[in-house]
């Protein structure tokens, strides 16, 4: 019996042992640079949630973690498991991660909050672009989700945020806060469970419903094997954020502060302003106005009669009115007032679209005219008879007038060749050989 007790013993130690190694190799790997909350040219995948290592044991339960969890719930429920446990572990390590969103939470909070409730959904739900961009406006994956929510371009044109050459709404905090909001309502009404409408923001309600379909079951931690990995740990580390965010003091975080620890005003223009002309007339930094203001692409805010625009101006003081009230209201910009409509500007679709243009690019076509064979139309296209065969699924040697046939498959270097030189080159597979292959990098 002891010895029995003995190897038990020991096989959890080892197994806890093994477990802290993997998740502090995972920490490692998976740390977050400092991201720059005033630039405006950040391109980087955004994409902050790490994956952990799944452990069938969960050997480090703690109660207190659920106490207080179950003492902040409040209309989303917030389960505590190992899942949950783990990214409590990861973001309540990130200490000056975690105490930029706090300092940035004191300015975004309030627009979230004003926009959720306006769709009558929870409060909890300020909490996702936390995860979804480290609250950074100008945060784009490598998908090309764009803004503090990080919608996709289809996605936003649905819920109304507009995109053209002037201005992207998706990285406007207020404009892209409602459309969220709007979401959230509609994946709710759909779902009916707050947790399965979280996931469907980042998977999409196809692939939550399928897993629902899969499961027999619409709770979200048993249809969670089959979701996309992205998604089984999106919900987990939602409910860690919204932990660490309200016991910072728990996990000794303290609040940093940021840019936009200022009051400010807004107002609303119905012509063509410069931000770095009224940058000047604030007297602050060009780049400070843009950050307040993330969603023009050109530091030019294109407002109309029919169309005003919004514009986020610190206070100011009388000594500057006369100032800005002249670039507001009598300055000229300097530019095309045409407004043209974005483009979809989703990476995934580009990059399908390009490889199908170039599969497309790499095939050429005979039609069999009367009286011709394989040995002919070969010879026409200094190709081999068996490489007609091999591209056209031919068994014999049989063809018939008016039959259309493949006679190359150019690769990519031989198209390039071929443009530089005028001359004009056949590369081809052979049937057992090793062909050229065209890569596409994004």
């Amino acid at each position: 019996m002891k010895r029995n007790v003995l190897i038990l013993s020991f096989c959890v130690f080892i197994l806890a042992a093994f477990n802290s190694s993997a998740q502090q190799k995972i920490n490692k790997l998976d740390s977050i640079s400092p991201i720059s909350f005033l630039s405006t040219t950040y391109t980087g995948d955004t994409t902050a949630v790490p994956e952990v290592l799944e452990n069938p044991l969960f050997y480090n339960y703690n109660f207190t973690y659920k106490k207080r969890l179950d003492s902040i719930q409040k209309q989303i429920p917030l389960p505590y498991n190992e899942s949950v446990q783990r990214y409590i572990d990861i973001y309540s390590s990130r200490k000056d991660m975690m105490g930029k969103m706090l300092g940035l939470s004191e300015y975004y909070f309030p627009i979230f909050e004003n926009a959720l409730k306006a769709y009558d959904v929870p409060m909890e739900l300020k909490f996702l672009p936390i995860i979804e961009s480290s609250m950074n406006s100008h945060a784009i994956s490598r998908v090309g989700a764009t803004g503090l929510w990080q919608f996709m371009f289809s996605t936003a044109k649905d819920y109304g945020l507009g995109m053209d050459n002037f201005v992207d709404e998706r990285k406007d905090p207020i404009q892209a806060s409602y459309a969220a909001a709007a979401y959230f309502k509609d994946a709710y009404k759909n779902l009916g469970d707050w947790l399965l409408a979280i996931a469907a923001y980042n998977c999409g309600t196809g692939n939550v419903n399928r897993a629902i379909a899969k499961a027999h079951s619409r709770d979200f931690w048993a249809i969670r094997p089959f979701l996309p990995q992205e998604t089984r740990n999106y919900v987990p580390a939602f409910i860690a954020a919204i932990y660490v965010m309200n016991c910072p003091d728990k996990h000794q975080i303290k609040a940093q502060k940021s840019l936009f620890a200022i009051k400010t005003d807004t107002i609303q223009v119905n012509r063509f302003v410069s931000l770095t002309e009224l940058a000047e007339a604030l007297a602050m930094e060009e780049g400070d106005l843009c950050t307040l203001n993330p969603s023009y692409k050109k530091k030019i805010v294109n407002g109309s009669e029919d169309e005003p625009k919004r514009i986020i101006i610190p206070k100011v003081s009388l000594a500057n009115f006369a100032e800005i009230y002249e670039v507001l209201n009598n300055h000229t910009v300097e530019t095309s007032t045409r407004v043209i409509m974005a483009s979809n500007d989703d990476r995934r679709l580009h990059k399908k679209r390009k490889e199908v243009s170039q599969r497309s690019a790499q095939v050429r076509y005979h039609k069999v005219g009367a009286g011709q064979n394989l040995i002919a139309i070969a010879n026409q296209y200094n190709v081999e008879v068996q490489d007609l065969r091999v591209w056209n699924n031919l068994k014999g040697s049989t063809i018939v007038p008016g039959q259309r046939l493949i006679v190359s498959q150019k690769s990519g270097r031989a198209r390039e060749t071929e443009a530089k030189s005028g001359e004009k080159y056949i590369s081809y597979k052979a049937k057992g050989k090793s062909g050229s292959r065209i890569t596409d990098r994004l």
